[in-house]
């Protein structure tokens, strides 16, 4: 259990193209269905060799985590500026964060991965669950909050526990997209349909914690 909570503090990098693709090799499996994970049946599906994914991630779950990172790399947010932060930037960032994160746990490869992860977490077979939450969730969590902070500071927004104003927002977003998706409901989920919820769950979020009527 130590050695998988370093591996839970090491702070993220970006993988080369060469890792990228294996990283990917990984979701393909997680997505067909390759479960128990090996680091074998990885190395066969990306072409390279055991000693190298393990020079790379160190073990499974180095491996995991980085394949958890690099999927949460496509949720867009706190990729900005936020030093000068006015109305249209925080709209902005709300928007993006909103719809690159329904896009991702609307796809086949979140879905696949998130059921692996609700498995193993009830069963103890890995530590994929703890790593999913670390790298996916609460990472993202922390992308987002400065955003929230700053929009506070400009006296655009107005809240008191930073974390419970995310999760206010995280919960509009979501709403219960994501369980209905594990639970197998085929969610039609297109890119107008993701545009026209990320706005709504904007304006409800700015509702609730815009600045206060005078």
């Amino acid at each position: 259990m130590q050695s998988s909570t370093a591996i839970l503090d090491m702070p993220p990098e970006t993988p080369s193209l060469r890792q990228q693709a294996v990283l990917d090799a990984v979701l393909s499996l997680i997505v067909e269905g390759g479960d128990p994970l090996t680091m074998d049946a990885v190395a066969r599906r990306a072409s390279c060799s055991k000693e190298t994914l393990y020079k790379w991630f160190g073990d499974r779950d180095g491996l995991l985590t980085a394949t958890v990172r690099w999927q949460a790399s496509r949720v867009h947010a706190g990729r900005e500026p936020i030093d000068a932060i006015d109305a249209a930037v925080l709209r902005k960032e709300l928007q993006n964060f909103a719809e690159s994160w329904l896009a991702v746990i609307a796809s086949p490869t979140s879905v696949a991965l998130n059921r692996i992860a609700v498995a193993h977490a009830g069963s103890h077979k890995s530590n994929l669950g703890a790593i999913v939450l670390a790298n996916g969730r609460f990472a993202i969590g922390e992308r987002v909050k400065p955003v929230l902070e700053a929009g506070r500071a400009a006296g655009l927004l107005t809240f008191e526990d930073t974390e419970g104003a995310f999760r206010t927002f995280f919960g509009l977003v979501g709403r219960d997209i994501q369980i209905r998706l594990l639970l197998g409901d085929a969610l039609p989920l297109d890119a107008a349909g993701i545009g026209r919820d990320a706005a709504r769950a904007v304006e409800q979020f700015l509702a609730l914690h815009g600045p206060a009527n005078p």
